[in-house]
């Protein structure tokens, strides 16, 4: 596979959709179509061209040969915007700029990752696990996030669970105050018969997604828990995230790695959390069968959080990663929303970032249709 890994400046908020596919939702979540270079005026977006660097409308998820590709693909249309659309119009063609055919490039690309997402099936329920030893790397958030834009895209049927041994954050980071949660279905899971049972335990999402996580104090979970519980949740949603603990030799930990059939390994420009993620592959190599392979193909979800990064230290982290084989590596742009460590909803993320995730979540999907039947 080649390289995936991105970087993406940070762009302004924006109120523009993420996912014009979730059309049903039109009162509920993001509702316009996204591509500006339709529906703004030209002295609009001419203006914003002129302001924004060339590298921050960059796509995602197009690097070496993919990248020029797609210019071949799209220079050959003329200019449609700025000055060079408005001689166009008049009859004088011009090729697009720069800034122009990146951002037809990135609408390309959004377009594709979507369709992917939205069109991929199995046969039967598939599941993602992320997971690190290191705390604080950003595993809750990828998964809210993750499974979010799964659902956004999908219309549903993503459910985001909890299979930390102790009780974790991810009620705390999604949306809305479910009154039960994952404690209460582990002690009641044998009760439970019907989508709209199930559904009173999770927390809905306004991207579609449900969430099940803890609700107040709940006892630790363990494999055969974990184990149960997951048997019931892919009897009605197709896609299962599943946001663990720090503890890999758990009791719990185990149960997700069994019924887990992709893993994300998100880390920071730090070497401590790159390290843990290598030791974390290491420890499901050693442990060989189902373990080793969704080791042999994690994925990768780099991030920042705002703190300052030493050059050195992102080249070291650079290195680990690559002497580890890794492939498969998103880059997700540093955003406020998600470094205020309280509620995360995805319209209130930036472009910039809902794209980085749709090209990683596309990435899932991808290897998820190459290894599950």
């Amino acid at each position: 596979m080649s390289l995936h890994e991105q970087t993406i400046a940070p762009s302004t908020r924006t109120t523009q959709p993420a996912f014009p596919g979730a059309r049903r939702a039109q009162n509920y979540i993001e509702t316009a179509d996204i591509p500006p270079l339709v529906t703004a005026p030209a002295d609009d977006i001419q203006a914003r061209n002129e302001a924004a660097p060339v590298e921050a409308v960059v796509p995602i998820g197009l690097v070496g040969g993919d990248l020029g590709r797609l210019s071949t693909e799209t220079t050959a249309a003329p200019a449609r915007t700025g000055w060079r659309g408005r001689l166009g119009r008049i009859g004088m063609a011009l090729p697009p700029s720069a800034v122009e055919r990146a951002a037809v490039q990135l609408q390309e690309q959004r377009t594709e990752d979507e369709r992917i997402i939205r069109q991929t099936t199995w046969t039967r329920a598939v599941s993602i696990l992320v997971a690190n030893p290191k705390g604080g790397v950003g595993k809750t958030p990828t998964a809210l996030i993750l499974g979010g834009i799964l659902a956004a895209i999908r219309g549903g049927s993503v459910c985001v669970m909890e299979v930390s041994d102790d009780p974790g954050a991810l009620t705390f980071r999604s949306e809305g105050s479910p009154r039960l949660g994952i404690g209460e279905l582990a002690r009641d899971t044998d009760s439970v018969r019907s989508a709209g049972q199930l559904a009173g335990y999770t927390a809905p999402q306004t991207s579609f997604a449900a969430v099940l996580g803890t609700v107040g104090i709940r006892p630790q979970l363990t494999a055969d828990d974990v184990t149960a519980l997951s048997a019931l949740v892919d009897d009605y949603y197709a896609i299962r995230i599943m946001d663990s603990g720090n503890q890999p030799s758990s009791s719990a930990f185990h149960g997700a790695v069994g019924s887990a059939d992709l893993l994300v390994i998100p880390v920071l420009n730090a070497g401590d959390a790159a390290l843990e993620a290598i030791a974390l592959l290491a420890k499901l190599r050693t442990m060989g069968g189902k373990s080793a392979r969704i080791a042999d193909r994690a994925i990768i979800v780099r991030s920042s959080d705002g703190r300052p990064e030493s050059p050195r230290v992102v080249d070291r982290v650079d290195q680990i990663l690559a002497d580890a084989g890794l492939t498969d590596i998103h880059t997700i742009p540093y955003d406020p929303h998600i470094a205020e460590r309280g509620e995360i909803t995805l319209d209130k993320l930036h472009l910039a970032t809902r794209d980085a995730f749709t090209a990683a979540a596309a990435t899932a999907i991808r290897t998820l249709a190459g290894t599950v039947r």
